[in-house]
């Protein structure tokens, strides 16, 4: 039987897929995973897409039965974190950081409790400058300094539980020694096709950790 891989996430793992399909999948990471390694491991792998875009942490926790202990997967990767700033600035209906790591924390429990077997892995949230200009560059830094924060928390909860990470804030800035920002994500939160790319190849890597 095949051992199932379940993406959880936002919209960058959501990437436009049709929801009203089990399977159905987008055109981002998450797309570009599936791709390879049901081509370089025929038959060895089952995957599902459970990204949601715009969802903060609690929304993800809110659908964390149905989305996830439901579907008792084999591996699973956590990838969110950023809305919890985003929807904070725009809207005031954001996370603070200390509630983002409770709700984060509460999550793994239930998780690990209810799927002891499911082997775990996290992606860090990260923000590029993308489209931002010179006049918003207070505002960038308030995306900045809220997604970093919501970062070091995902990391801090990831080695508490022992759970290995990709520090995807870290990958993109590494790229940006090749290309500006746009090349990577047109407006700094979703990736192009190059940034998935990038994002595929970590999330591959972290994932030989959980194997």
């Amino acid at each position: 039987m095949p051992k199932r891989i379940l993406f959880f996430g936002d919209s960058i793992t959501d990437c436009s897929r049709p929801r009203d399909q089990f399977y159905g999948f987008g055109k981002g990471y998450s797309y570009l995973v599936k791709a390879y390694l049901g081509a370089n491991f025929p038959n060895e792998y089952e995957f599902i897409n459970r990204g949601i875009g715009g969802d903060r942490s609690i929304d993800l926790f809110a659908r964390i039965k149905i989305d996830f202990i439901n579907l008792k997967p084999d591996y699973a990767s956590l990838f969110f974190g950023v809305n919890d700033t985003l929807h904070e600035i725009q809207s005031q209906n954001g996370l603070s950081t200390e509630k983002f790591e409770k709700i984060y924390t509460m999550m793994l429990d239930e998780i690990i409790e209810a799927c002891p077997n499911t082997k775990l892995m996290i992606l860090t949230p990260f923000v590029l400058k993308g489209w931002v200009t010179e006049e918003e560059e207070g505002l960038l830094e308030r995306y900045q300094q809220g997604v970093a924060e919501k970062a070091a928390v995902v990391k801090k909860i990831a080695e508490k539980y022992g759970i290995p990470y990709a520090d995807t804030q870290a990958m993109f800035n590494e790229a940006l020694k090749k290309a500006d920002d746009t090349y990577w994500s047109d407006e700094g939160i979703h990736p192009t096709d190059y940034g998935h790319e990038l994002l595929k190849n970590l999330w591959l890597e972290t994932f030989e950790k959980i194997k």
